[in-house]
């Protein structure tokens, strides 16, 4: 499988090259691209001024120009928080995509936005603080009226960015089942 693998606001951390391998390792191939251009962040609050800085439409650019290159292929999109919602936002506006893989975020979905019964998983801490129940509730809603075919999986007690081993958010047990079932719902695609 084709997969392109978006950062969060942290940047492209070691954490993320860590992901992109675990992938590989699993018979996907795999590009990383640096929508930071080689800054990375100890805080959220630094990346996210980072981000601000760059500016939603330019951010989506670097995402757009990474990704097409690749798009014919039939990429499966994924993303971890910030990385999320520029795949989602990618994956909804490719025809050929072959699936979304979420971790620890989502996006608006553009009212027109439709896919042909696009495979999405999303895996998110439970409580979320940048993902709460009602907004989970009405992207589920809106993911499916997209036509797209969802699954939720959410981890009690875990932190925002819980896969992440370099940050205070880290849950082993619950970055080993998101793993497992992530690597699992490749093998479908």
């Amino acid at each position: 499988m084709n997969i392109m693998l978006f950062h969060s606001t942290y940047g492209l951390t070691p954490a993320v090259h860590a992901a992109a391998a675990r992938l590989r390792d699993a018979g996907h191939e795999v590009r990383v691209p640096d929508l930071f251009e080689g800054h990375t962040f100890d805080t959220v609050e630094e990346g996210m001024a980072h981000q601000d800085g760059i500016g939603k439409d330019e951010l989506l650019k670097r995402a757009v120009l990474a990704a097409a290159p690749y798009s014919d292929q039939g990429l499966v999109y994924a993303g971890f928080s910030l990385g999320a919602a520029t795949a989602q936002t990618l994956a909804l506006g490719d025809a050929k995509a072959r699936g979304l893989l979420l971790f620890h975020g989502t996006s608006d979905i553009a009212e027109n936005a439709s896919v042909d019964e696009l495979p999405v998983q999303l895996h998110v801490a439970d409580p979320d603080p940048f993902e709460s129940h009602d907004w989970l509730n009405s992207w589920y809603l809106q993911m499916q009226r997209a036509g797209a075919d969802v699954e939720i999986y959410r981890y009690p007690g875990a932190g925002h960015l819980f896969t992440d081993p370099d940050l205070h958010d880290y849950d082993q047990a619950a970055a080993e089942q998101t793993w497992k079932v992530a690597l699992g719902f490749l093998a479908t695609l």
